[in-house]
């Protein structure tokens, strides 16, 4: 069978991650309070912002997080098909990409609180 290419490969990738965000947000709690995060600094970013530079650094930190905790979730999900007998390899694959998202949440944390800094405070 022939690979699908252009606009129909398009449609189906944006199709697949469109089903791929939903599972995340349905079966991930982690997810669903991250993009509970960026929904609440997504707007907030508007306000602390002072240049578009600022705007995307603000706005692409916070979708980084999404993005590895999509990441993690992804790994979990193979390690998890794989078997649920305790192996020490498929604790570290999940150990190692929960601490990818921790490692995004200090990098945000930074970010908003440098951006924040420079601009004399939110007040």
């Amino acid at each position: 069978m022939a690979k699908v290419t252009g606009l129909a490969r398009f449609y189906y990738a944006t199709k697949y991650s469109i089903k791929g965000i939903t599972a995340a947000f349905k079966h991930e709690p982690a997810f669903q309070y991250e993009v509970y995060g960026f929904l609440v600094l997504f707007p907030a970013s508007f306000w602390v912002a002072q240049t578009a530079t600022q705007w995307a650094l603000l706005v692409s930190v916070c979708l980084l997080v999404l993005i590895l905790e999509l990441i993690n979730s992804a790994i979990e999900a193979v390690v998890d098909r794989a078997g649920t007998e305790f192996n020490e390899l498929a604790g570290r694959a999940k150990d190692l990409g929960s601490a990818a998202v921790m490692f995004g949440l200090f990098i945000t944390a930074a970010v908003w609180g440098g951006v924040i800094w420079d601009n004399g405070g939110l007040f």
